[in-house]
C-alpha cells in the first residue's frame, strides 16, 4: 500500500476505508473487520458518525498491530477546552487505543478566534504524543489562512470534498505550498459519477481497463496522490475499491478526468455550514 509522508515525517496511507453513515453496531464492525482481512490499514472515522466504539471493537478483534494500523479520527465541534480534551479522550477510549494516527478539525467555524482556540488544543494533544498527525477538514484556503495567523504547527492534513466534479485543483495547488496532504472524501459524488458527462467519460476509461467507473475514480485520485479513502458496506464493493489501488491510467487518461470538473459541490459548503457551531 502507497503511504504519502506528511510534513512532520509521519507517513499516511494513501488509500483507506471511510465509515460516514456506516451504523454504529454489527453493521460497523462487520465492515471494518473484513476491510482489514482483506488488507486495508486506514480506517477514518468521526465523533459525527457515532460508530467509533464498534469500529474500536473490530480493530481489536482485528489482532493487527497497532503499529500497522492509520486511524483517523474527527472532533465533533468547537467548545471549551476542557469539553475538547475530553471529546478526544472518550474518542481513544470508544476506539480502545492510546492515540489515534491522525486527528482533524471536522468542520471549520465561523469565528477564526473559535478555530484558533481548537486548534492550539490540538496542538497540545499532537505534543503529548496521543495525536501522531493533525490536521483540519473542510477548511477552504481563506479559513487556513486565518489558522495560520496564530498556529505554532501548520495542519498536515486537510480532507475535504474532492471528486472528479470538484477536483480542487486550486485548493490543492495552495496546499502544496504548505506542505498540507489533501484528503478527499465523497468520491463518488452522492453517486454523480455514474450519470450525464461523468459517466460517459468515466465509463469509457473503465471499458478500457475492465474496471467499473468507481475504481478508476479512485485510481484517479490516488494517480493525482490524493489520500482516498471510499466508503461501502457491501464485501465485494469494499474489496473492489480495494483493488482499485492497482489500476495504472495513462496521463492521457488522467486529463481527460480532470476536464471533468465542473465545480460541482454535492455536499455543505463550508462557507454556509452549519457544522462548525460552538457549544459551551
Amino acid at each position: 500500500m502507497k503511504k504519502v509522508k506528511l510534513h512532520n515525517g509521519y507517513e499516511m496511507p494513501l488509500f483507506g476505508l471511510g465509515t460516514f453513515k456506516t451504523e454504529n453496531g454489527q453493521t460497523a464492525y462487520d465492515t471494518v473487520k473484513y476491510a482489514l482481512e482483506i488488507g486495508y490499514r486506514h480506517i477514518d472515522t468521526a465523533q459525527m458518525y457515532g460508530n467509533e466504539d464498534s469500529i474500536g471493537d473490530a480493530i481489536r478483534d482485528s489482532k493487527i498491530d497497532r503499529k500497522d494500523l492509520f486511524i483517523t479520527t474527527k472532533q465533533r465541534f468547537h467548545s471549551s477546552v476542557e469539553n475538547m480534551q475530553k471529546f478526544f479522550d472518550e474518542s481513544l477510549e470508544k476506539l480502545k487505543t492510546d492515540y489515534v494516527d491522525l486527528y482533524l478539525i471536522h468542520w471549520p467555524n465561523h469565528d477564526a478566534k473559535i478555530n484558533a482556540q481548537t486548534w492550539a488544543l490540538f496542538e497540545k494533544i499532537y505534543a503529548s504524543g496521543k495525536a501522531k498527525a493533525i490536521g483540519i477538514s473542510n477548511f477552504q484556503i481563506h479559513h487556513i489562512e486565518d489558522l495560520l495567523k496564530t498556529a505554532k504547527i501548520i495542519p498536515m492534513v486537510n480532507q475535504v470534498e474532492c471528486h472528479p466534479g470538484l477536483t480542487q485543483v486550486p485548493l490543492n495547488k495552495y496546499l502544496k505550498t504548505k506542505n498540507i496532504q489533501l484528503e478527499s472524501y465523497g468520491p463518488f459524488m452522492k453517486g454523480g459519477i455514474f450519470e450525464g458527462l461523468w459517466k460517459e467519460k468515466l465509463g469509457e476509461i473503465a471499458k478500457k481497463h475492465d474496471k467499473s467507473i468507481a475504481q478508476i475514480v479512485i485510481a484517479w485520485g490516488l494517480s493525482r496522490n490524493i489520500v482516498m479513502i471510499p466508503k461501502s458496506v457491501t464485501p465485494s464493493r469494499i474489496k473492489d475499491n480495494y483493488d482499485a489501488q492497482f489500476i495504472e491510467l495513462t496521463e492521457e487518461e488522467l486529463l481527460e478526468i480532470d476536464a471533468l470538473n465542473r465545480g460541482n459541490r454535492v455536499y455543505t459548503d463550508p462557507d454556509n455550514s452549519p457544522w462548525g457551531p460552538y457549544k459551551a
